[in-house]
């Protein structure tokens, strides 16, 4: 992959995890029981995690800071923005698995291959509050 393709990615998964954080922390506050506030709270915790490393990522490659965009609305409606949520975090699994299967650079796919594995794990969490 090239140096502006994964600068590219970087980015748009930069983005993705802003606008998770925004999101999750709308449906914690619409969650309707303690443990599904706490779980989604953990989650968005994981999400800012993310969003702070590829930030770093980013701005070790560039030099330069990735200024964040929402890049997707989150519903307002809790049952809606689950099943939103569920379908995104199943998107980014396999964005960042091309990402990390994408590039040489270790570091890179270290962190995309984690990343991949907690987005897989919260996808479960979702599917599990959409009962």
């Amino acid at each position: 992959m090239r140096q502006t393709d994964i600068l590219s990615q970087i980015s748009k998964a930069i983005n993705g995890e802003y606008s998770a954080i925004a999101c999750y922390q709308k449906l914690k506050n619409l969650a309707p029981t303690k443990k599904e506030n706490t779980v989604i709270n953990e989650i968005r915790n994981d999400e800012i995690r993310h969003f702070n490393t590829f930030s770093n990522l980013y701005t070790q490659l560039t030099g330069k800071k990735h200024i964040p965009i929402i890049s997707e609305n989150c519903p307002d409606d809790y049952r809606k923005g689950i099943d939103f949520a569920f379908n995104d975090e199943q998107e980014t699994v396999d964005m960042y698995l091309d990402i990390a299967y994408q590039t040489d650079n270790v570091k890179i796919k270290e962190e995309f291959l984690r990343a991949a594995h907690d987005e897989q794990n919260h996808a479960v969490w979702f599917l599990y509050f959409m009962k």
